[in-house]
């Protein structure tokens, strides 16, 4: 009698997106998955044309991602503000990228705010910014985006992370207890792309940026970064003629800032140069004391009252300056200085504030 031949696996045949037939192993769709997305990524050229979905273009991340790109000629962004999609929907984020089926996506979108707001909200900050990272991030691999940028943050660290913080000092220690919801949240989009590039080869990349400032900031004083409100605070204090501006903390946590137009320079040098599964940092690789910052809004606003220092807020983590060794290999640098880009941002928020 003749011996049955064995049946041909058909993982070697089906295309990515295919649910393969039910004689395919989860670790065969995986291997072939990872195989066909690794080739993809070795052919990957940032072209000028290419579809490129910013999502949260309406922020100040998102809205200099998009200027930076319009500047350097990409000329097909796809844009969507949060009125035409939500990206807490996973069916409308699935919509949109089977209509428009985008090449590359920069995911900017997340709930922020500075220590009030990720105090007061940890629920909202958390839930809000898993939802749109899983839902993205997801959608982005099953529709076969070539590559991600995930915009993560300097929070991420240990509240007595080492100085300059590298890139492997996380998870290495607890976490600033005030932003610990908006940071875990960010830590869960870290991992769950490097999950997709582990599992499946997907070329998604995660980048750190440490604080930033610039146009289209929140200027809000209930839920801003401590730049923007104090440069708000200033201003108001400076219309009033007040004599005096209180200033949360004891002014001695230091920070590092950077002018958000330098980081889409840098994100964009990423999205071309960089396809490591790796987080990278990107920072100026200078500190300020909130005191000297403080300081240093009041001068260029032309506010010559007297500081004081409400002690009965909190500090949060007493330094935070990125160690930026990996992205300075690359060949990026800042470009504009700490005066110089809060001249620029107190301009902006002079003609616009009120609108």
């Amino acid at each position: 009698m003749n011996k049955a031949k064995p049946r041909q696996s058909r993982a070697g045949v089906a295309r990515i997106g295919d649910r393969g037939s039910s004689n395919e192993t989860n670790a065969g769709i995986a291997q072939r998955r990872k195989k066909e997305n690794a080739s993809t990524v070795r052919k990957l050229i940032m072209d000028k044309s290419d579809k490129i979905f910013v999502a949260g273009h309406e922020g100040m991340v998102g809205s200099a991602l998009v200027r930076r790109l319009e500047s350097g000629g990409f000329r097909n962004l796809l844009v969507r503000g949060k009125s035409k999609l939500d990206l807490r929907d996973k069916s409308a984020v699935d919509e949109f990228f089977a209509q428009e089926e985008p090449a590359v996506v920069i995911l900017a979108a997340a709930k922020v705010g500075g220590i009030k707001a990720n105090n007061d909200y940890p629920v909202e900050f958390l839930l809000e910014n898993l939802q749109v990272q899983n839902n993205v991030i997801q959608t982005a691999y099953e529709k076969r985006v070539r590559k991600l940028l995930f915009l993560g943050s300097s929070c991420i660290y240990p509240k007595l992370a080492p100085q300059p913080i590298p890139e492997t000092a996380l998870l290495s220690g607890p976490l600033e207890p005030t932003n610990e919801a908006y940071a875990i949240a960010k830590i869960a989009g870290i991992k769950l792309c490097q999950a997709y590039a582990r599992e499946y080869g997907a070329n998604f990349i995660s980048v750190m940026p440490t604080n930033l400032y610039g146009p289209n900031d929140n200027f809000d004083l209930e839920t801003s970064h401590v730049l923007a409100a104090l440069l708000r605070k200033a201003h108001d204090a400076k219309t009033r003629k007040d004599r005096k501006l209180i200033v949360w903390g004891s002014g001695k946590p230091r920070r590092e800032f950077l002018h958000v137009d330098d980081l889409a320079s840098a994100c964009v040098l990423l999205l071309e140069k960089y396809d490591s599964p790796e987080i990278i940092n990107i920072g100026c690789g200078e500190d300020i004391s909130i005191q000297e910052l403080a300081e240093l809004i009041c001068d260029v606003v032309g506010f010559d009252g007297e500081l004081a220092w409400d002690i009965t807020k909190p500090d949060g983590t007493p330094r935070k300056l990125l160690d930026v060794t990996k992205l300075k290999a690359l060949g990026w640098k800042p470009s504009i200085q700490l005066r110089e880009g809060i001249s620029q941002t107190y301009a902006w928020f002079v003609a616009n504030h009120d609108r």
